[in-house]
C-alpha cells in the first residue's frame, strides 16, 4: 500500500497563529488539495495527522472541529481529491498525552489502522514535531515552507534525512518523479528478461 501522511495546518491551509477555529478561517493553500488528488491518481492513500490544542484551550468544540474538517473533505472532493482518514490530539502540550506529535501515538495509530508498516512512509510537516514523530516510527520527513516551515528551518534541528520543499505539490512532485522511475526500471528489468527468454 502507498501511504502519505500530512500534517494538517500550514501543509494543506493556511495556518494562523491564534489556531484555526472555525470553517470560514480555513482556506487551503493554492494548489495542495490538487496535490492530493494526483497522489490519489496514483494510488496513494492520504491520512492527516493534526494537533489541535484549540480544542482543550477551550477556543473551539467537537462540533466545530467536525465542521472545518467537513469543509475539508468537500473543498477536496471538488477538485477530485479523497483524503482517507484524519487523526487529530485534542490534547494540551502539558497534558502529557501518547497522541501529541512529536510524541509517535497518533502516527502508530495510522499504522495500525491502515495495516501498514510506516518505515519510509512519507511524512509531510511544516513544524520539527511534525519530522520528529514521524522520524521517531520511520517515517520519511519532509519539510514545506509553508507555515511555519520557514521558521523550522531556521531554528535547524531536523531529522536526518529531512528534505525541503517549497509545498505540498512540490512534494507530490518529486514523490510521482520517483514513482514513476522505480516503475520505468522494473519495466525495464521485465522487458530484459523477456529477451532472454
Amino acid at each position: 500500500m502507498k501511504l502519505i501522511i500530512l500534517d494538517r495546518d500550514g501543509v494543506i491551509n493556511f495556518d494562523s497563529d491564534a489556531y484555526i477555529k472555525s470553517p470560514a478561517e480555513w482556506h487551503p493553500i493554492p494548489g495542495s488539495l490538487e496535490a492530493i488528488a494526483r497522489l490519489n491518481q496514483y494510488g496513494y492513500r492520504v491520512a492527516v495527522a493534526t494537533n489541535q490544542a484549540g480544542m482543550a484551550r477551550g477556543l473551539f468544540d467537537m462540533k466545530t472541529l467536525n465542521a472545518i474538517h467537513h469543509k475539508l473533505h468537500t473543498s477536496a472532493q471538488a477538485v477530485g481529491a479523497r483524503i482517507d482518514a484524519i487523526f487529530f490530539c485534542p490534547h494540551a502540550a502539558d497534558e502529557n498525552c501518547d497522541c501529541r506529535k512529536p510524541k509517535p501515538g497518533m502516527l502508530q495509530e495510522i499504522g495500525r489502522r491502515f495495516e501498514t508498516p510506516l518505515k519510509n512512509i512519507p511524512i509531510v510537516g511544516d513544524s520539527l514535531r511534525d519530522l520528529q514523530a514521524g522520524f521517531m516510527v520511520g517515517c520519511a520527513p519532509h519539510l514545506v515552507m509553508t507555515g511555519k516551515g520557514s521558521k523550522t528551518l531556521e531554528k535547524g534541528g531536523l531529522p536526518p534525512g529531512t528534505v525541503v520543499f517549497q509545498n505540498l505539490a512540490a512534494v507530490v512532485d518529486r514523490l510521482l518523479h520517483n514513482d514513476l522511475l522505480s516503475a520505468e526500471t522494473v519495466d525495464a528489468a521485465r522487458a530484459a528478461l523477456q529477451k532472454k527468454k
